[in-house]
């Protein structure tokens, strides 16, 4: 199956994870739990009135959990290489093989200068609207391509499209996720209030 490793564990890594794991790719996050979301409040994430982000994290873990996403809680990624066959991930407790890997580590872009993936004159990672990196099926998403723009809702749009990218490249023209309320009603047996 194809492995699609994200390292980070914020709005973008956790999105990019739940987009890929819920369209059949295999995904595992490594999240050290140092995302900015611990000192947020959300007001201005659409279709969220007010949640602190904590409590933002905790759901968006459950739904990446429930998803069925290898989420490495507290493993540290130490280094990722391309080996030509696609890419180690190393940590201090082990190595993992990738097909893709998705960078999203706030602002620190070390993994992808180590990566040799190219920079722009701020320094901050270049990408397409794909959020795609020089290095093929490398993808940098959230702060790391933005000088100042680290929103959590920009952050998760882009680990989506990085994700959309990806299942476009496995499956084929371009993959769409677009869920109607009778996938809601299949996946959660029912216990769907379509009105909310």
């Amino acid at each position: 199956m194809t492995h699609v490793a994200i390292v980070g564990g914020g709005p973008a890594g956790l999105s990019a994870a739940l987009f890929a794991s819920k369209n059949g790719l295999d995904a595992t996050v490594f999240d050290t739990d140092e995302t900015w979301m611990h000192k947020a409040h959300l007001f201005n994430y659409l279709g969220v009135g007010s949640i602190g982000g904590d409590a933002f994290m905790s759901v968006a873990r459950q739904q990446v959990d429930d998803f069925g996403v290898d989420r490495r809680q507290g493993e540290e990624v130490t280094g990722v290489a391309a080996d030509g066959d696609g890419f180690t991930v190393t940590t201090a407790d082990d190595e993992y093989g990738a097909d893709y890997l998705v960078l999203a580590t706030g602002a620190d872009r070390s993994l992808a200068e180590d990566l040799g993936c190219e920079t722009d004159e701020d320094g901050v990672v270049s990408v397409g609207v794909e959020m795609e990196t020089s290095v093929d099926d490398a993808y940098a998403t959230g702060a790391m391509v933005r000088a100042e723009e680290w929103q959590a809702v920009i952050s998760a749009g882009d680990g989506a499209a990085a994700a959309l990218n990806i299942l476009t490249k496995e499956k084929g023209d371009h993959y769409h996720d677009f869920d109607v309320p009778a996938d809601a009603t299949e996946a959660f047996g029912g216990m769907v209030d379509d009105d909310a």
